[in-house]
């Protein structure tokens, strides 16, 4: 059977499905779904093959969608989305992401919870919350948000998360203890630069060879880990800005990464210099390789959101991108040259690439 492509697209509106095949050159779009509810994020299950997309209801509340039949019908559940009656209320789901015996779900106000059913019924991770330092935690300008969820690929009780704006934690013993994984990453607000925690993690990806190495995007930088977020090497040397919100990792190869920088805070959050890129490492963040081939190179006035960037497991590597202005771009050959693949879309919050057959 040949080998087929979804692109899984969340937006305010719900989720969109791209189709295509393993040459990436025609793509037939479906959508919204998931009745049009707000999507931050949409995974795939790799053992069921399950679309998990998570999300949260102004009116409903938060919960997390399951499609079996690649987005064609659709169940959802909030069920133990909650903080108790004493607590604050879930606003919505910003990550599912899946690891080997349950699925994760990372909410606003932070927090993680964790499903053993298949999403039907949802457990908080209390540890986390109780944490310390969560009396100090505080918010980013997109608010407390528990957005990047990395378990490790064979033990697990390990996982890592990223809190905007507190920082990088990990967990050893399954949740019910975490510590601070900071170490070296610099919060240029902060009045110490280098605190234990309340730096602004943007994005946290595990690198192809799991285990220990990592990468993250920050407010303050581009960073490399390899020995689990203990140490962070700084590697933003060669980027044009040292603020973004994406990064996606190679599925095979450990020192290829692909970021895009965008102008700071206060310049607008946009490509530099409105010429629209991508730019990518194959030696570990050394040295940065920009392209822009395919990509609109004047008044590119867009933005990246963190999970709106994925790449596909072909040969070679597909990479894919959308914008907050509701442009979906894919790259064929591992991010050398572009194409526009879909326009007119809502404000592209996360994309996600499965591949089938």
């Amino acid at each position: 059977m040949a080998e087929r492509l979804a692109l899984l697209v969340g937006t305010p509106k719900g989720v969109f499905v791209l189709e295509g095949d393993a040459r990436r050159r025609d793509w037939a779009l479906r959508g919204p779904l998931c009745e049009g509810w707000p999507i931050h994020d949409v995974c795939v299950d790799p053992g069921s093959g399950a679309l998990l997309a998570g999300g949260g209801s102004p009116w409903y509340g938060p919960a997390i969608w399951r499609s079996e039949d690649l987005g064609e019908t659709w169940t959802h559940s909030g069920e133990g989305l909650t903080y108790g009656d004493d607590g604050p209320g879930v606003k919505t789901v910003w990550n599912v992401s899946v690891a080997r015996d349950a699925i994760y779900a990372g909410v606003e106000p932070a927090g993680l919870f964790q499903s053993v059913d298949g999403g039907r019924t949802w457990a908080h991770i209390e540890g986390l919350t109780n944490h310390p330092t969560r009396p100090e935690w505080q918010p980013g300008n997109g608010g407390l948000i528990l957005h990047s969820i990395v378990p490790h690929p064979t033990d697990g009780n390990r996982l890592w998360v990223g809190i905007s704006a507190v920082g990088v934690f990990e967990t050893r013993d399954g949740g019910a203890t975490w510590e601070t994984r900071n170490h070296g990453v610099r919060a240029d607000f902060h009045p110490e630069v280098y605190p234990e925690f309340g730096q602004c993690v943007h994005k946290v990806v595990m690198a192809a060879d799991g285990d220990e190495h990592l990468y993250q995007q920050n407010h303050c930088g581009v960073y490399r880990s390899v020995d689990g977020g203990r140490h962070w090497e700084e590697i933003t040397a060669g980027l044009p800005s040292q603020f973004g919100f994406p990064m996606t990792a190679h599925p095979r190869d450990p020192r290829t990464v692909w970021t895009i920088p965008l102008t700071p805070p206060e310049l607008g959050r946009y490509m530099p210099e409105a010429s629209a890129a991508v730019w990518r490492t194959h030696d570990g963040g050394d040295s940065w390789v920009r392209s822009g081939e395919g990509l609109p190179q004047r008044n590119a006035f867009i933005g990246v959101l963190r999970e709106a960037m994925a790449v596909d497991s072909l040969h070679p590597v597909g990479v894919y991108f959308g914008t907050s202005t509701g442009q979906l771009y894919g790259s064929p050959d591992e991010g050398a040259t572009w194409r526009l693949l879909a326009d007119n879309l809502p404000p592209i919050w996360s994309v996600e690439a499965a591949v089938a057959g």
